[in-house]
């Protein structure tokens, strides 16, 4: 009974907080030279035993306090200089448009947007930019821009938009400036003389005689090849890192599916029809004046063959 007694003791047994331990032991050998009557009086001092043994507490709290507000302020702080860090960088650097374009006036005078496209990717089923040689197939590539005449680019936006003194310029009084093509459209106008080109096309497009198809054949050939080494180019420096995956369709003369590869992926793509509007206002005239070209000025380069 005795050892169980003495595990209830010791199970129940709180020992007191340190400070207050202080407080209530007895006055042990070392503060043997400071009387009862000297300790009474302390406690006669006007403040009580509660006030003295919540003394400790209260200062570890305005030091705890004081803690935590140093830590609020500089938490604050930081969040600020962070804030305000991403304002300035935001603000002061280029969009990211502007680091993976060419120097462009369009960057300066269009806001280059992205939108979800789905392409039509599909095997079989035709639209209007697959049909074969005829006048509304030719319409449909038409509208996209693929045979615009060069845009004027002012003199104030030449140097932004690479335009060197090398370059051919208008004359001033015609307002200035420099005639150049939109890369994109140009890229489009290639591919439109590949869709012209092919084996069940060429002799449609020969017969006509018009824009490319006006030239000696070997000329023709040499514009054909150009247009594939463009396009080619620009498809291995924009490459698409989109992965196409497959499907299952049930072929109707199989007794199983197969698998077949999935066209029809999402693309982020550019506002197509705002580059192609800023450059269809901007044409230079359709019949330009002879003098429309300033001629080259002294030490301007002048190449000994088409470049």
């Amino acid at each position: 009974m005795q050892s169980s007694s003495k595990r209830v003791k010791a199970i129940f047994s709180i020992p007191l907080p340190r400070e207050s331990r202080s407080l209530y032991d007895p006055l042990n050998a070392g503060d043997s030279s400071e009387s009862f009557d000297q300790a009474s009086e302390k406690l006669s001092n006007g403040r009580s035993v509660e006030e003295l043994s919540t003394g400790c507490h209260c200062q570890q709290r305005r030091q705890s306090w004081t803690t935590a507000q140093k830590l609020l302020w500089a938490g604050a702080t930081l969040s600020t200089v962070a804030v305000l860090t991403a304002v300035i960088a935001l603000t002061t650097q280029p969009s990211c448009i502007s680091q993976v374009a060419q120097p462009s006036p369009l960057l300066h005078d269009l806001e280059i947007k992205y939108h979800d496209q789905l392409y039509n990717g599909s095997f079989l089923k035709e639209n209007v930019y697959r049909g074969l040689a005829g006048p509304k197939t030719d319409a449909a590539w038409e509208a996209l821009g693929v045979n615009y005449r060069a845009a004027v680019v002012p003199e104030a936006q030449a140097e932004a938009a690479g335009m060197s003194r090398d370059k051919v310029r208008i004359s001033a009084e015609f307002g200035g400036g420099y005639p150049a093509n939109v890369e994109g459209l140009h890229h489009l106008h290639c591919l439109n003389l590949l869709r012209q080109s092919l084996y069940y096309n060429f002799e449609h497009y020969q017969a006509l005689g018009k824009g490319a198809f006006k030239n000696q054949p070997h000329i023709v050939q040499k514009h054909v090849t150009h247009c594939l080494d463009i396009v080619r180019q620009q498809l291995m420096c924009t490459v698409d890192i989109g992965l196409l995956g497959q499907v299952w369709y049930q072929p109707p003369d199989k007794q199983y599916p197969e698998a077949f590869v999935d066209f029809n992926t999402k693309h982020r793509c550019r506002n197509f029809d705002e580059v192609r509007e800023w450059a269809r206002v901007r044409q230079v005239p359709e019949e330009p004046p002879l003098d429309y070209l300033a001629p080259p000025e002294e030490g301007q380069r002048i190449w000994s063959e088409i470049p």
